[in-house]
């Protein structure tokens, strides 16, 4: 039924992949992600995706977020800095400032920190290319 042998190349993702990190999963370190990525367990470093980022509503992270898209409804503390549109939904808390071309916060979100939207992230879009390409 599973088999026990697999090569790197069984472990390698593409850019169109998704991945998850399941709930009751934890992970000490950063994470670079070519394609989206949705974090339902928790993270304690920094990420950085080159696509969408989903935090679920039991999703924690302790860290910085770098990304295209965002959604959030789980737990972030730290900075968030989105190239395009950055959602803070449900009954997520959000530690941290944030840089976002467009932000939408729903009534139920709680967010606590600075806010740095539209013509201020010019110059993050291009930071953020830099970053997210080493």
């Amino acid at each position: 039924m599973f088999n026990s042998k697999f090569s790197l190349s069984t472990l390698e993702t593409t850019a169109a992949s998704t991945t998850i990190i399941g709930a009751g999963t934890t992970i000490n370190g950063d994470i670079k992600s070519e394609g989206d990525i949705r974090i339902d367990g928790t993270l304690t470093g920094n990420l950085f995706a080159k696509a969408k980022v989903f935090i679920g509503p039991e999703g924690v992270i302790e860290g910085n977020i770098n990304g295209l898209h965002a959604d959030v409804l789980g737990k972030v503390k730290g900075n968030i800095k989105i190239k395009e549109l950055l959602q803070l939904m449900g009954k997520c808390d959000v530690q941290g400032d944030i840089f976002a071309a467009k932000l939408q916060i729903e009534p139920t979100a709680r967010f606590n920190g600075s806010c740095h939207t539209g013509a201020s992230v010019v110059g993050l879009n291009k930071e953020l290319g830099n970053v997210v390409n080493k």
